[in-house]
């Protein structure tokens, strides 16, 4: 059985790393993961070469939207989240598209989560998307999404009710999200120099989504005024982790990605 990741560019993904360590944790001998540089456009040519070994596709930038254009059926939060990060096999040759970035959030932040009603979301990109919806599945009813492109928030919040996400959003600027008083933080941005400065001592939890060069001086800063600092690899494991499984129909064994992905960060 075959499964792949697909996207551009693809050659530092985790993915690979990730989902042998499942095999071999298993002992799924059978099994085999690969990468597949892969364009939006040509990705109807690519499904047209595999063949019926293959049981899956981790799908990321810049497929998240082409992926719900050629599959068969799209998942409920996939169509809502106007993304999908996975494509599977069906018995019938064809494909459907799910998406498990929101719940691989859920699966990283629940852990950490105390009932809170309120959270802050920097950025207004695709990850916040996923962020708002997660949040929604956490019980939270109001998020704040700081950012700084006017456009992108317009966007982001038009996005938001088509979607009928269940949470009153608003908006304000990037700079002042430290002074915010929400006791969560999902920081969905790049590494951002400067964004830490004057993060006073509070508690809470913040969550980073950027996974390489860990600690960020974000993650730092958190840590130090007093916050639970949850990282991206805990959401590139748990979304892999909902793969794995959708994949294979296994139970995916978490610890030993967790371990294959802080490994394979180590050695990058």
């Amino acid at each position: 059985m075959r499964a792949a990741v697909l996207g551009s560019p693809i050659e530092h993904s985790l993915s690979p790393a990730l989902h042998e360590a499942g095999y071999a944790a298993l002992g799924l001998t059978g099994w085999s993961y690969e990468r597949h540089r892969v364009e939006a456009a040509g990705l109807p040519d690519f499904l047209a070469t595999l063949g019926s070994d293959w049981r899956g596709l981790s799908c990321t930038m810049p497929l998240k939207r082409a992926v719900l254009e050629v599959a068969g059926q799209v998942s409920p939060l996939a169509a809502r989240a106007g993304a999908g990060n996975t494509l599977i096999r069906r018995t019938d040759g064809g494909w459907d598209a799910d998406n498990t970035d929101v719940g691989g959030l859920v699966d990283a932040l629940a852990p950490h989560w105390q009932g809170w009603g309120s959270a802050a979301v920097l950025g207004a990109g695709a990850t916040a998307r996923s962020a708002l919806l997660a949040l929604e599945f956490l019980g939270a009813t109001h998020a704040t999404v700081y950012a700084r492109n006017p456009e992108r928030v317009a966007e982001l919040a038009a996005w938001a009710e088509h979607a009928e996400v269940a949470l009153v959003v608003t908006a304000a600027d990037l700079a002042g999200w430290t002074h915010g008083a929400e006791p969560a933080v999902l920081s969905t941005l790049p590494p951002a120099p400067g964004i830490e400065r004057g993060l006073p001592a509070r508690d809470g939890l913040l969550f980073d989504a950027v996974y390489a060069d860990w600690p960020t001086p974000l993650a730092q800063a958190a840590a130090a005024a007093g916050l639970t600092v949850v990282g991206g690899l805990d959401l590139l494991v748990h979304q892999a982790a909902r793969q794995f499984e959708l994949f294979t129909g296994h139970p995916a064994p978490v610890a030993a990605m967790f371990a294959a992905g802080r490994a394979a960060l180590e050695a990058a």
